[in-house]
């Protein structure tokens, strides 16, 4: 794998992320008034849930040689350097998930939000896919990144008829 990761280190992140996802899904539509953006919101959270077993049962099926390091790493450099790349992603620690829903106060900002993690989710599961080593895991993977573009999709559409009324 490039940089040296193990396919368990990604996919452990990419669960990661769709748990801070769903919490932020589920926070934001809770602390919002407009019943169409908590709804819209609210069916995302479950996606995420969706998402993370799926990345949970890809990891599960990965072989024994996917969870070994691929360089000798004697500092953890590598490690770091995989936690730097994904703490770039909007939610990839949970403190994040409550530090920006702090600011996103209207519907509007909460939408905005929501559209910047699930971009950040592209690239990062795009990158994923690029690295996965089975067909079916790269096929997986895509999939799911399809379903992080209609999030973009039904949250662009929705910010769009806030911006209107």
């Amino acid at each position: 794998m490039i940089y040296g990761f193990n396919a368990a280190e990604v996919f452990q992140i990419a669960i990661e992320i769709e748990e801070n996802g769903r919490r932020f899904y589920e926070k934001a539509a809770a602390g919002l008034d407009h019943p169409e953006v908590k709804k819209v919101l609210s069916e995302l959270g479950a996606e995420e849930i969706k998402h993370k077993q799926k990345f949970t049962a890809l990891k599960s099926e990965l072989p024994a040689s996917s969870t070994q390091p691929t360089v000798w790493d004697p500092a953890g450099e590598i490690d770091q350097y995989l936690k730097m790349m994904a703490d770039l992603h909007v939610f990839r620690k949970s403190d994040d998930v409550t530090a920006r829903l702090a600011q996103a106060k209207t519907a509007e900002s909460a939408l905005t939000l929501a559209i910047q993690f699930e971009k950040d989710s592209i690239v990062f599961f795009a990158e994923m896919q690029a690295l996965a080593e089975s067909e079916s895991a790269k096929t997986q993977i895509g999939q799911l990144v399809k379903e992080e573009q209609s999030h973009i999709r039904k949250l662009s559409l929705q910010l769009r008829k806030l911006t209107r009324e």
